[in-house]
């Protein structure tokens, strides 16, 4: 049910979409749902996974990625610098990387653990007070500062567009914002917009109860 659900998904994006160039990966967004949920799809070979909270996550993934290594994690929620040594343990990738204390923390642990995180910067592409991210005038400034003095793997954008009509209008300004900066990466589009992301340059969708079904 959940593998017909990710294969209905991917064949929507690729009869409603051009994708003859590339087509978006799709990170699966498990954040509460249980491991025996999430198996079949690891089973059936679907590498990408999102979570939210890291302690969730470590409970979770700690074993699993032992056992399946193509498995790619991705931290999609707000990072609490506490707890960047845990997301360098276990997570591939980071798509919230929203201030200058996390950015320099990141780098810390990774020098520590030899490790290099692919790294998404938050964008706050709605200028929203209540949300978190880099706002569009600091963005440039932000991003060289991480790859040229922090020496983070920045391949890309990520945003969390206010919820009104002008969802596509967002995720144009990101595809021109990556543009700009040169990242290739743009991790954008849920389960509510995902069709509208892939059309405007997505390279990343991360969709949840699409896949799933409802949360408790």
């Amino acid at each position: 049910m959940i593998i017909d659900k990710l294969n209905l998904i991917k064949n929507e994006i690729q009869q409603k979409i051009n994708v003859s160039k590339f087509r978006p990966k799709i990170i699966a967004v498990c954040k509460t749902y249980e491991m025996n949920n999430i198996l079949p799809l690891i089973k059936y070979g679907h590498e990408d996974f999102g979570e939210n909270k890291v302690q969730e996550a470590l409970l979770k993934w700690k074993h699993i990625k032992l056992d399946y290594p193509n498995v790619k994690l991705h931290m999609i929620g707000k990072i609490q610098t506490n707890k960047v040594k845990y997301v360098v343990d276990l997570f591939d990738y980071v798509h919230s990387l929203d201030n200058i204390n996390l950015a320099e923390k990141i780098s810390i642990e990774q020098k520590k653990k030899k490790k290099s995180l692919k790294i998404f910067i938050q964008v706050n592409i709605g200028n929203e007070i209540q949300k978190s991210g880099i706002s569009l005038g600091k963005l440039n400034e932000f991003y060289n500062l991480c790859i040229r003095d922090l020496k983070l793997n920045i391949v890309g954008l990520m945003c969390l567009p206010p919820k009104d009509d002008n969802t596509k209008e967002y995720f144009i300004k990101m595809k021109n914002l990556a543009q700009k900066i040169n990242v290739k990466e743009l991790s954008m589009g849920m389960s509510n917009d995902y069709l509208d992301a892939a059309k405007h340059g997505a390279t990343y969708l991360r969709i949840g109860s699409k896949i799933f079904g409802n949360r408790n």
